[in-house]
This record gives C-alpha cells, sequence and structure tokens, in this order.
C-alpha cells in the first residue's frame, strides 16, 4: 500500500503548521518534520493562547519546534 498521509512540516521561526515548502505565514523556507504538539487558533485577536504563544494569524501551530 502507499502511503497517502501529507506530511506537514511546521516552520521554525514563527511555529505555522504547513503542507509545501514554504511558510504561508511568514514565507520562509526553513521548515521541519520535527515538531510536537499543536494548537488552532480560530480567532487571533481574542484568544489567550495565540496572545501567550504570540501567534497573530488564524491556523494550526506547533508548540514546540526542534
Amino acid at each position: 500500500r502507499r502511503n497517502n498521509m501529507v506530511k506537514e512540516l511546521a516552520c521554525r521561526k514563527c511555529k505555522c503548521v504547513n503542507v509545501g515548502k514554504v511558510c504561508r505565514v511568514c514565507k520562509s523556507s526553513d521548515l521541519t518534520a520535527h515538531w510536537d504538539g499543536m494548537v488552532v487558533i480560530a480567532n487571533p485577536e481574542t484568544s489567550r493562547i495565540a496572545k501567550t504563544l504570540g501567534i497573530t494569524g488564524k491556523g494550526k501551530y506547533a508548540l514546540k519546534v526542534t
């Protein structure tokens, strides 16, 4: 069987989880497959978690990037 799972990579700069070779948030190409934990931010303007983590945009973010 073929593995059809899409590989998600986390940006080392902003921690956004991406599919592809360039971060959709900060446009960095410094992405890694080595990340743990995830948070999904739907409304960064009112999210206490987003404020704590310094996240300003909607999306999926890694909690730890190595």
